[in-house]
């Protein structure tokens, strides 16, 4: 049975009560256990736990407005107050070293027990890497796992929609109150995800997209899932910081290579040194998780060329010329021996028949056969 409003109100009185951190939160559910019992405590006994600043925070703070917003937002269908005790509170997160009092979540609560991997990666991704994490989503979306991430632009959005074209099963965390949506050009999708699959936040509604915050996010990524595949992602991005706590939590580790010129594929490789699984097949994944399908076994992206694209034509030679790095117009120029015009030509046939894509800065980059033809 879901909680009412007034097994509710002690945990959203613990937890918005500003000043009392998840630590201090910890150390008195720890001594006191529920909520209700903290506040029955007596300041002494708070005084004794948590220290005279705290239990002022605690006792003296009139924060009855919030309360009542809080309530009156898990009030609405499909948006939920889950505290520790709650029994639909995402098992796996107990498990990390600090998981929040209360969740805030909107969407299908079965899904916070489901068997998870999360994908994650550059929020300016490759076209290749994006499509990546589009067609990765959704087979091992088909295999019955939920795929997690951030809801961010680039990789976490790709994994995202992967998904949801196929079962749904998709968990967003975000770094803000679930009641705005950051980056706003995801707000279609953030809809989406609401409706079909979850989003979860342990921050206060209204609370804006602060930088101390999306690290914060990201444990809950790494705690939920049973492993984290990295799709591109550069030597600092936060994607390493999902990647390690990961690790750190026993978790499993992936990481797809990419061009040893690429600036977003050296994050993935300096993962694979340090003993992430290196994945080029959806299969790679799911045998490192001795993960079972019956779907027949799973699909796996190829990079094969389209069987059209003849190596003695101008486009097959580039396509071969290049591989997958990066190129612009004049490096076509320079390696292949064409004029500019010529080369121009050559590009644009490529790019709409989806061989490759613009990139910004005037470059170019292959994608794999599959984004062409649907199957991954």
């Amino acid at each position: 049975m879901r909680a009412g409003a007034a097994e509710l109100l002690p945990w959203l009185r613990l937890t918005l009560t500003p000043g009392i951190g998840g630590e201090t939160q910890r150390k008195l559910l720890r001594a006191f256990g529920p909520p209700d019992a903290i506040f029955n405590a007596g300041r002494s006994a708070l005084v004794a736990v948590a220290g005279s600043r705290a239990a002022s925070l605690l006792l003296d703070q009139d924060n009855g407005a919030a309360f009542e917003h809080a309530l009156a937002w898990a009030a609405q269908p499909a948006q939920h107050l889950l505290s520790l005790a709650d029994p639909e509170y995402p098992q796996s997160l107990l498990q990390t070293p600090d998981p929040p009092t209360l969740l805030y979540v909107v969407g299908r609560l079965e899904l916070l027990n489901s068997p998870a991997l999360a994908i994650v990666g550059s929020r300016n991704p490759t076209p290749q890497g994006l499509g990546n994490a589009e067609r990765f989503a959704a087979a091992l979306a088909d295999a019955g796992l939920t795929i997690a991430s951030g809801l961010a632009l680039g990789i976490d959005a790709g994994a995202h929609r992967g998904a949801l074209g196929r079962s749904g099963s998709t968990v967003a965390f975000v770094g803000t109150g679930i009641d705005r949506v950051y980056p706003a050009s995801n707000r279609e999708l953030a809809r989406e995800i609401g409706h079909r699959g979850a989003i979860v936040s342990e921050f206060a509604l209204g609370t804006p997209p602060l930088a101390a915050n999306f690290p914060r996010r990201n444990r809950l990524i790494a705690g939920f899932s049973r492993g984290t595949l990295v799709i591109e992602a550069t030597v600092d991005s936060g994607s390493l910081i999902t990647a390690r706590i990961a690790s750190e939590q026993g978790r499993e580790v992936f990481a797809i290579p990419g061009s040893i010129h690429s600036p977003q594929s050296r994050g993935c490789h300096r993962l694979i040194k340090q003993g992430a699984k290196l994945v080029e097949t959806v299969a790679d994944v799911l045998e490192e998780l001795r993960w079972s399908t019956t779907s027949g076994g799973p699909p796996t992206p190829t990079d094969l060329p389209d069987a059209r694209l003849d190596a003695a034509t101008d486009a097959g030679r580039l396509l071969q010329s290049f591989g997958f790095d990066p190129f612009s117009l004049d490096e076509v120029v320079k390696r292949m021996g064409l004029g500019a015009d010529r080369a121009a030509v050559v590009l644009l046939e490529l790019e709409l028949h989806g061989d490759i894509a613009s990139m910004p800065g005037g470059r170019y980059q292959r994608l794999p056969a599959s984004s062409t033809n649907g199957s991954p």
